[in-house]
């Protein structure tokens, strides 16, 4: 090689790469020298930490292969004072708040309880881009065992509160979801995809009269066109709820219509049989209910309208006949929902209607999905419910809240051979009993209307976790339809009740 030459270049080996596998098991926790951010956010019109337990803005706590696993939940501690006693837990039944013949009627009850503390798991995988899986499953302790009792351990049992798992195509806009969740008729603060359900941010767990809800399993398919429009089906596990003038029970006689000597026997429910309740009655289900919904996402708000069809079946037995025959009635309504900020971030506006015929299982206060007419056949009840909520933040550690909801429901009702109307909304029942106490009251529920004021400080965050209180209070009026004193003289049944919630939750994962 002669002087000033360059050497040839020579070629490196190319370096060889091993890829260690995943190991099954990897803890993720976070670092608790890291600068501390707090997932809890108040300035939504329904925050998932107050709502639902917030687990999709956690970090994952450990990884399992390439499955990736939040934990989220809160401890809760209620104090619930009512004015009435309805010996109930932290969830108020609406419709039971009683009239004045009952010794419970001016009977207030206060009640600490645990029951509210829920947890969650979240479970994702991403096999691409494109595609996510996850598994979502919340529970807390709102069931009750035959052994359970408040006299010494409370030893309320665990329930599931929802449990599914969801498909995502990116791509595709594609969201499929199958297990049990809040049910698509509830409304969305946000597309139609869970976890983003505009739920009212109250401490009764049994939310608000006027709500529409249920949680129940269900297969549902969505369509988003650039996370601005939406298109959802959803097919959900039915169940009917039943009410009649006079005392009736599956394979009851009704009372024989005008120009009859007798009337049908009415089956319509069966005790619970494996892995069901066997103490509750469950409906027969000819087929699930079908819920169609529409929802639009704007920079003036999110809106949606949906339509539900519903069926009904019961089993006749004719009067003088050795025989049945079944019959199915259909049923179904229209809703709509919007949640609108007010000129600006720190005040929303959120709204909900539903109005069809036996739908009164979609509403908190339980109005019955139908009654019978006199031939035995179901006959859906007309119902309307709805609610309009004002969600404020003056600061983003506290939420104030006020909501207004009523639920109303139709007559169906028949003439009888006695002269008297028989069904649902009978306006001639001798309802004097309801005025004084110990007296004998057969009103049936017309109206429900309340007012609900209350609001969240969210007063303690760190690595520690986090800690908030609640305060609630919500006045309700039932109504009746109206009867008669025996005398020819018109009674008008109505009835209210008061309930106080003071709440505070511990959150350990919100670190």
């Amino acid at each position: 090689m002669t002087a000033g030459a360059t050497a040839p270049a020579v070629a490196s080996a190319p370096a060889v790469t091993h890829q260690t596998p995943s190991p099954l098991f990897q803890w993720l926790g976070n670092q608790h020298n890291e600068a501390h951010r707090t997932s809890i956010d108040l300035t939504s019109s329904s925050p998932l930490a107050i709502t639902q337990t917030e687990v999709d803005h956690l970090p994952p706590v450990f990884q399992i292969g390439n499955l990736t696993v939040r934990l989220g939940g809160f401890i809760d501690f209620s104090n619930i004072w009512r004015s009435s006693n309805l010996t109930s837990g932290p969830a108020t039944a609406w419709n039971n708040f009683p009239y004045a013949n009952s010794p419970n009627h001016g009977l207030s009850e206060e009640r600490f309880s645990a029951q509210l503390t829920r947890f969650s798991t979240l479970l994702e995988a991403n096999p691409t881009k494109a595609v996510r899986l996850q598994a979502y499953v919340e529970a807390d302790f709102g069931g009750s065992g035959g052994t359970t009792n408040s006299v010494q351990i409370n030893g309320y049992t665990p329930r599931l509160r929802q449990g599914y798992f969801t498909f995502t195509q990116k791509d595709w806009g594609l969201h499929v979801l199958m297990g049990q969740a809040w049910s698509l008729t509830t409304n969305y603060a946000k597309g139609v995809i869970p976890r983003q359900e505009q739920l009212p941010a109250v401490t009764d767990n049994n939310q608000i009269p006027g709500i529409t809800f249920t949680r129940v399993p269900q297969i549902r398919i969505a369509k988003d066109w650039d996370k601005k429009y939406w298109l959802a089906l959803s097919i959900e596990d039915p169940q009917a709820t039943v009410a009649f003038s006079d005392s009736l029970s599956s394979g009851g006689i009704l009372p024989a219509s005008y120009g009859r000597v007798a009337g049908p026997r009415v089956f319509y429910s069966n005790a619970g049989g494996v892995l069901l309740n066997p103490n509750t009655q469950y409906s027969y289900n000819p087929a699930p209910d079908i819920v169609l919904k529409t929802a639009v996402d704007t920079s003036f708000g999110h809106y949606e309208v949906f339509g539900l069809a519903r069926w009904f079946r019961g089993l006749i037995q004719p009067a003088g006949e050795n025989h049945t025959h079944k019959n199915t009635q259909f049923g179904g309504g229209v809703g709509a929902g919007m949640t609108v900020p007010l000129g600006t971030d720190k005040l929303q506006l959120t709204g909900n209607v539903l109005a069809g015929q036996g739908v009164g299982r979609y509403g908190p206060t339980l109005i019955p999905d139908t009654t019978f007419d006199q031939n035995g056949n179901p006959s859906p009840v007309p119902e309307i419910m709805g609610s309009l909520g004002l969600v404020g933040h003056p600061a983003r550690s506290v939420l104030l809240y006020t909501y207004g909801g009523v639920e109303s429901a139709g007559r169906r009702t028949y003439l009888g051979a006695d002269g008297l109307q028989h069904g649902y909304g009978a306006t001639d029942l001798n309802l004097s009993g309801c005025e004084y106490e110990f007296g004998t009251c057969s009103a049936q529920t017309k109206t429900l209307a309340s007012l609900t004021t209350g609001g969240w400080w969210h007063f303690l965050d760190g690595h520690y976790g986090s800690v908030m209180g609640g305060l609630q209070y919500t006045y309700i009026r039932k109504f009746a339809f109206k009867g008669n004193d025996g005398a020819g003289h018109a009674v008008d049944p109505t009835t209210y009740g008061h309930t106080v919630y003071v709440t505070f939750r511990y959150y350990p994962f919100q670190q």
